[in-house]
Order: C-alpha cells, then sequence, then structure tokens
C-alpha cells in the first residue's frame, strides 16, 4: 500500500509540474499571451504600470535558449507564477540581440542589443524588475529593485517576484529574505519544493 502511495504521489507531482510547449514567434523567441507588447520605452513603460498598480518586468531572452525554454515550459506553466505575474507586474519582453529600438530610461534611443550590453545582461533569460514607486528613475540601474540573472527554478522565481511585490527588497537582501520564506516554511511544517 505505502509503494502504491509513494507512486500515486510522484505521478501527481509529475502531472502538476509537467513541462507545456511553449509559442514560439517570427523571432525565435518564447512567447505568452500576457506579455505586454509595447513601443518599448522604458519610461512610458513604467508609469503605465504603475497607473495599472504594477511593476515593471523586463524579460531578456534569446533564440535557442535552453533555460528560456524551461523559463516558458516549467515556471510559466505554474498558475500560481502566472497569476502572480499577471496581479503584480506589466511583463515586456526584449532579445538579447533583437534589433528593435527601445528608450532607456536616461532617453537613449538604442538597439535591443545594445541595451543589454549597457545593462550589463550576460546570461539569458535575465529578468529585472522595476517598481513603480522608485525614487529615482533616470537610470535603469538606479530604477532598479531586482535582477535574475540565469534561469530560477519555480520556487525561486516565483519568492523573487513576491520579494519585489511585497516591497522586501526595500528592508532586506534577497538571501535573507529567502532564509525567512524557509524558517517560516519549517515553522509551519511545510517543505519548499525547490526542484
Amino acid at each position: 500500500m505505502r509503494f502504491l502511495t509513494v507512486i500515486l504521489g510522484v505521478l501527481a507531482f509529475t502531472m502538476a509540474t509537467s513541462a507545456t510547449a511553449a509559442e514560439l514567434g517570427d523571432d525565435g523567441l518564447h512567447k505568452q499571451p500576457w506579455f505586454t507588447d509595447s513601443f518599448l520605452e522604458m519610461s512610458d513603460d513604467l508609469a503605465e504600470a504603475g497607473a495599472d498598480g504594477k511593476d515593471l518586468l523586463i524579460l531578456i531572452e534569446q533564440q535557442g535558449c535552453p533555460y528560456c525554454r524551461e523559463l516558458h515550459e516549467v515556471n510559466f506553466a505554474r498558475e500560481q507564477i502566472v497569476s502572480h505575474l499577471n496581479d503584480n507586474f506589466m511583463v515586456v519582453q526584449l532579445n538579447l540581440f533583437g534589433a528593435r529600438e527601445v528608450v532607456d530610461f536616461d532617453g537613449e534611443a538604442l538597439e535591443e542589443r545594445d541595451l543589454a550590453v549597457k545593462w550589463g545582461v550576460n546570461f539569458t533569460p535575465t529578468v529585472v524588475i522595476f517598481p513603480a514607486d522608485a525614487p529615482d528613475t533616470s537610470t535603469a540601474r538606479t530604477a532598479e529593485a531586482f535582477r535574475m540573472p540565469g534561469y530560477f527554478k519555480p520556487f525561486h522565481f516565483l519568492k523573487s517576484l513576491e520579494y519585489v511585490s511585497t516591497d522586501a527588497y526595500q528592508d532586506q537582501v534577497f538571501q535573507r529574505y529567502l532564509q525567512d520564506v524557509f524558517q517560516q516554511m519549517d515553522e509551519k511544517g511545510e517543505t519548499p519544493d525547490v526542484w
């Protein structure tokens, strides 16, 4: 009986976390229907997000990136993550090697690939989050609240989003926040799903 319970548990976990295919756009990047199609003017995008009570999340990806695919097929297949994103963030996708014109916070117009260099993006996917209430939006660096340089598994990805959406980033570093989350879960007898 115990064996059957374990098998059923593994099957349920597999079904709950199974990857789903992500649609590819003409640019070779994975797409989500809830991405915002903007004019790529960062100050305007941040203002628009703020007007909707949200923060701005810039997702930088590249064609053929296996970790970008993982983000879409695993993380974005989880309802909890997608709901949190839709409730708290306006998501704009950029191409690490793209040629579309973007107007940076400082007013400089440049191609996506040059913006990625300017922002110091070296890995994909990279998530850069700008809070609507940032005190200084004169540059991306001063407006940025948090950055995920590379792929974060679902648990850490969601906790990163919550770190910003709850304004915890204003009071403590992410590692301390994560330790507090683990401690609170432990006190409740919960085990984090970090895989």
